[in-house]
């Protein structure tokens, strides 16, 4: 299979780093010609002008992306890199990426414009010359089971057969706003082939692409198990979290203490750039693209089978980070007293520290929310672009400055809504604007409480963690974790049960390995009963709660 020529669909933050990746990687065969990258964007309103950006040798990306500019500069300029909106140049390529945001509506996935894109994909190849096998590799995460059922048959509607005309696989992106090259090239990579002899193709075309991670050969179902899995686990974490920083508050506690005597006691680390694992650390919202949805992706197919969800930890995980600027909102409340008629300035629109990036932000939830009660609410940020696609959709783009004096001026407070570097090298700027008393929130725990102790923010009560209510955190943190894996065994019994061939079924304790070599410390406990409910001062969890259920509706008992 001849990839000289390699194809990548979809200019966003998983294709424009790959593209440029992929035209500066060596070839894997040291007598081949560097590969030629062609980055394929639809001329649409708000992103066809990327097009231009790419080829001017200029990154479409904001936010800080370490070595991202350079890399498409010199790529570009040694032409192994072009970017254009036109599919009929694809039809010569030895392997195409498709690299186009899925999302979902209401409980199932939502492939409108990765459908659009295989489309226009399909008719491309349709007229190439017979004899010729391209390589189709969906780097896009998606629902399991969709290689086996949506793909092929999209394809094969077409008369293109996998193993005849194509090979289909997916290759989940590991990717993360502010580590995009660092993250493709570092990360383990997953790579499902729909066929055994698919993943093995794949392999050789990524080998020279991933530097110091390691390449897993797996099945398409495993990978799109393992992708949704890593982002749904993160999305419970973060929940467990939330209540528990809820009940803090409630009690003045410091949660961040509380979390740090927990972590020690899982013996989870937490010296990385973006923590890892553990109880994780709870802003006003989870936002980005993948975890508000991934969740939802998982469960999918049995959710669309009828079967009774009530008791999903899962689904319960999402409906309190989805409470989550609600919450910030009544906190605000009780500090500030009513938001009506006060402005307010929330600081970081975007989702991710140092980034651009407003995918699902929770400033914007927050804005909506506080906007509602009557408050004047001003919204900054010095990497999100005026007339941002999500600004524009939210109603709140007239709301929006890059000037932070003209955010600040006349506020009554201000939250700090993503830890970009620039909110703590100007944090006496902003104090200024409130000589009297600080109405400063921090939103995203800019600061710890020993470097601002006076400045209020989530879980950033007063007293220290009472043993009882640590013993409580942890057995209840064991139990979420024991009721995903509960949930988890649940679906895999399900998605097996209705396999359509040998090739793609679902091995548990493989894609539990496979999931535990993604950075973000994702772990599938062992399956064991939950027979306790934790509490504390007659207090429990709403996920422990789950999880006690999902175990006695499994018939689970401790031997």
């Amino acid at each position: 299979m001849n990839t000289e020529k390699i194809a990548v669909v979809g200019a966003g933050v998983v294709g424009i780093p790959m593209a440029a990746a992929l035209a500066s990687a060596p070839p894997p065969d040291a007598s081949a010609k560097p590969a030629r990258v062609l980055l394929i964007q639809r001329n649409s309103p708000t992103s066809g002008w990327k097009v231009g950006a790419i080829n001017a040798g200029r990154s479409p990306l904001g936010g800080i992306e370490p070595g991202l500019e350079p890399l498409i500069r010199r790529a570009a300029a040694a032409g192994t890199l072009q970017a254009t909106s036109d599919f009929s140049a694809l039809g010569d390529a030895g392997a195409i990426l498709f690299c186009v945001q899925t999302d979902k509506r209401g409980l199932a996935p939502d492939y409108g414009p990765l459908m659009e894109a295989v489309s226009a994909t399909i008719q491309v190849l349709r007229n190439r010359p017979a004899g010729r096998q391209t390589l189709i590799i969906f780097e896009s995460t998606l629902a399991p089971t969709t290689m086996q059922t949506v793909m092929r048959k999209a394809f094969a509607d077409h008369g293109l057969a996998d193993g005849r005309d194509i090979l289909l696989a997916n290759s989940p992106n590991r990717v993360m706003p502010g580590f995009l090259l660092e993250r493709i090239r570092t990360s383990d990579k997953l790579i499902g082939g729909l066929r055994p002899e698919t993943a093995p193709a794949v392999a050789r075309l990524y080998a020279s692409l991933v530097s110091s991670g390691r390449l897993h050969l797996t099945n398409c179902l495993t990978a799109e198990t393992v992708k949704t899995f890593e982002n749904a686990c993160r999305d419970v974490r973060i929940a467990c979290a939330a209540e528990l920083v809820r009940l803090c508050d409630g009690l003045d506690v410091d949660f961040h203490a509380l979390r740090g005597e927990v972590n020690r006691r899982l013996a989870w680390e937490d010296n990385a750039p973006v923590p890892a694992g553990g109880l994780l650390v709870p802003t006003i919202g989870v936002g980005g693209h993948c975890l508000p949805k991934d969740g939802v992706l998982l469960l999918w197919r049995m959710i669309e089978a009828g079967r009774d969800m009530s008791g999903s930890l899962l689904l319960q995980s999402r409906r309190i980070n989805d409470a989550s600027p609600a919450y910030a909102a009544d906190r605000l409340a009780e500090l500030w007293g009513p938001p009506a008629g006060k402005k307010i300035a929330l600081l970081g629109t975007a989702y991710r520290p140092n980034s651009e990036d407003t995918r699902n932000s929770p400033t914007l939830a927050l804005a909506t929310v506080l906007a509602g009660r009557g408050a004047a609410v001003v919204l900054h940020d010095p990497y999100v672009r005026p007339g941002d696609q999500n600004l524009e959709r939210t109603g709140l783009a007239e709301s929006f400055t890059r000037d932070l004096d003209q955010a600040l001026f006349g506020a009554d407070g201000a939250v700090i809504c993503a830890a970009h570097d620039e909110y703590r090298s100007e944090w006496p700027r902003i104090l200024r604007f409130f000589p009297e008393t600080p109405a400063v929130f921090d939103g995203c725990r800019l600061f710890s409480r020993s470097e601002a102790p006076d400045i209020p923010g989530l879980g950033k009560g007063r007293a220290a963690p009472p043993p009882a209510l640590i013993d409580f955190a942890l057995a209840g943190f064991q139990a979420v974790e024991r009721g995903l894996a509960l949930e988890m065994e649940a679906f895999a019994e399900f998605i097996n049960a209705d396999a359509s061939d040998d090739h793609n079924r679902l091995d548990l304790r493989e894609a539990g390995r496979l999931a535990a070599t993604c950075v973000t410390g994702c772990r599938l406990a062992a399956p064991v009963p939950v027979d306790v409910l934790p509490l504390f001062q007659g207090s429990t969890l709403s996920l422990a709660e789950k999880s006690l259920e999902l175990s006695r509706r499994r018939g689970k008992k401790n031997p």
